[in-house]
């Protein structure tokens, strides 16, 4: 697969507090879920990086590790310290918790971002922060939005140009969506073992 001139960024910052352990480090077929996300995402962006809030843990792990600016505002923070580092002008920015993620899905959101300072799906009245495009253009704005106090992803998006993908346009690549399934508590880490060994048997050869 032909890589593509855009970071991939890594987000591993969250306290992992429902899950009771760091759920970077959980473990499927022996390896580490935030290295499975890492191994995927060098597969398509010429440059991945990942941003924690505590550097140590991940520096083993072949990757540029980057701080957080601003500590304690979550993905937000996380965002703007991916983008502030990033070697080019768009990233994509995904979860250390998310090992189903879609290589052909990731790419279309490159696409779905000409033009457009964000590109990430809505459904309904929620939308998927990760999983997404952000470009550089962004950076004003967010550091304006946690500067006043704001730690919502869409705090900073009036600012700025943002493309709404549907689940219609998402459909032909992940029509259920799990491309955004992500870890939060241990009934969930349990599901995606049970998806993530039926993906492997399905194929013969683990294809996740």
């Amino acid at each position: 697969m032909e890589r593509l001139p855009v970071t991939g960024v890594v987000l591993a910052g969250g306290a992992s507090r429902r899950m009771g352990r760091d759920k970077a480090f959980l473990e499927l077929d022996g390896r580490p879920l935030v290295r499975i996300v890492l191994d995927r995402m060098s597969r398509l962006c010429a440059e991945v990086l990942l941003v924690a809030a505590e550097t140590p843990r991940y520096v083993d792990l072949g990757a540029p590790v980057v701080a957080d600016r601003f500590r304690g505002v979550g993905v937000l923070g996380g965002l703007h310290a991916g983008l502030a580092a990033a070697g080019y002008e768009l990233i994509l920015a995904v979860g250390c918790d998310m090992p189903f993620l879609n290589l052909d899905l990731l790419r279309a959101f490159v696409g779905w971002a000409e033009g457009f300072d964000v590109a990430i799906l809505r459904h309904g009245e929620q939308v998927e922060p990760l999983h997404g495009a952000y470009r550089r253009t962004c950076l004003p704005a967010m550091e304006a939005a946690v500067r006043s106090g704001e730690r919502r992803i869409i705090s900073f998006f009036p600012q700025v140009r943002v493309r709404y993908v549907s689940p219609q346009e998402v459909a032909p690549f992940d029509p259920d969506l799990r491309s955004f399934l992500n870890i939060n508590t241990p009934e969930e880490w349990e599901r995606v073992r049970a998806e993530w060994e039926v993906g492997r048997l399905d194929s013969g050869l683990g294809q996740w």
